[in-house]
C-alpha cells in the first residue's frame, strides 16, 4: 500500500493523520524540547536525553536537575559514568553556561554528582538508600508546610489529598 504525503509545516504528513492530530504534535514540539546531551568520554556507549518544557513552571536548572536525578536513582546512570562538562551540557541544551553551573551545583550538593579537578564531573558512588532517604526528608517538610497551610486557611485535609494525588500522577 503507497501512502502520499503532503508536506505541512515542514513535516511530512501521512494520509490518515487529521487536522486535529497534526496540530496536537505541533503543539507537544513546540511544548517540550527532546536533547540529546554527548558526554566526553566514547567509552559511554548511550547519551543523556533531556526533555525541557518551555511551559513549566519549573525552572530549567530544576528540570535539568531532577531528570539526572531520576536517571540516577533508575541506575540508567550508573556511579562513575562521565557527564558532560558543563560547557558541553550549556551547548548541547542551548541554554546558557550559568544554568548548566546551577544544575550541577544542586546535583553536587545533593551528592549525586562528583567532580574531578583535571579529568571532568562523573556519576557518584552513592547509598541509593540515603538519597532515598534525604528526598523523602526534603518531600516531607514540604508536605508539613503544606498541611500548615491547610489548617490555617481551613482547607479540608481530603482536598489537600486530593491536589496531591493530582500533582503526583500529574507527569505520569
Amino acid at each position: 500500500m503507497q501512502s502520499t504525503a503532503l508536506e505541512e509545516n515542514g513535516f511530512f504528513i501521512h494520509r490518515g493523520l487529521t487536522k486535529a492530530s497534526i496540530d496536537d504534535i505541533l503543539y507537544l514540539l513546540n511544548k517540550y524540547s527532546i536533547y540529546t546531551v554527548s558526554t566526553d568520554d566514547t567509552q559511554r556507549g548511550d547519551d543523556l536525553e533531556i526533555i525541557l518544557s518551555s511551559a513549566s513552571q519549573k525552572p530549567i536548572y530544576e528540570q535539568i536537575t531532577s531528570q539526572i536525578k531520576g536517571m540516577i536513582m533508575s541506575g540508567e546512570l550508573k556511579s562513575g559514568d562521565p557527564m558532560p562538562s558543563m560547557r558541553g551540557l550549556a551547548k548541547d541544551l542551548h541554554i546558557s553556561v550559568i544554568t548548566a553551573q546551577h544544575a550541577y551545583e544542586d546535583l553536587q550538593r545533593d551528592g549525586f554528582i562528583t567532580t574531578v579537578a583535571g579529568k571532568g564531573t562523573f556519576v557518584a558512588a552513592q547509598n541509593k538508600d540515603f538519597i532515598r532517604e534525604e528526598q523523602l526528608r526534603l518531600a516531607e517538610e514540604k508536605l508539613y508546610e503544606a498541611a500548615q497551610i491547610g489548617r490555617e486557611n481551613h482547607i479540608q485535609l481530603e482536598q489537600l489529598i486530593r491536589t496531591l494525588t493530582m500533582f503526583y500522577e500529574e507527569d505520569e
